[in-house]
């Protein structure tokens, strides 16, 4: 059975949202489902999209292990995205933080170097 996985973060002003969401993965879109939508792909299988719906904006939380956190959070900000935060945890595990214009919250974990 196929498994693909959507996880959606609403924004107020999609044409000004999708700027900063294409220099933190990296790249444009993987594809426009429609004017105010857009989605990435960012493992097979796995998508995180922005839409416009203002009335729901700011509340989402999304987190990301990866297994490369400092190359990852290195690359984001040479594209000009500062972490919101950061935090570590007893078993060696790292979170970094992220929050868009709306204050909607990306977060990527993982085992820092």
């Amino acid at each position: 059975m196929a498994l693909d996985l959507f996880a959606g973060i609403p924004v107020t002003d999609y044409a000004a949202a999708l700027p900063w969401y294409e220099a933190f993965f990296g790249g444009p879109p993987s594809f426009l489902p429609h004017d105010t939508e857009a989605v990435w792909e960012v493992a097979e299988h796995r998508y995180v999209y922005i839409v416009q719906e203002p009335g729901r904006a700011g509340n989402a939380l999304v987190l990301s292990f990866v297994d490369d956190l400092e190359d990852r959070v290195a690359e984001i900000g040479q594209r000009g995205i500062e972490p919101a935060g950061r935090e570590a945890y007893d078993s060696g595990v790292a979170k970094v933080t992220y929050r868009d214009a709306d204050g909607n919250e990306i977060s990527l974990g993982g085992s820092p170097r």
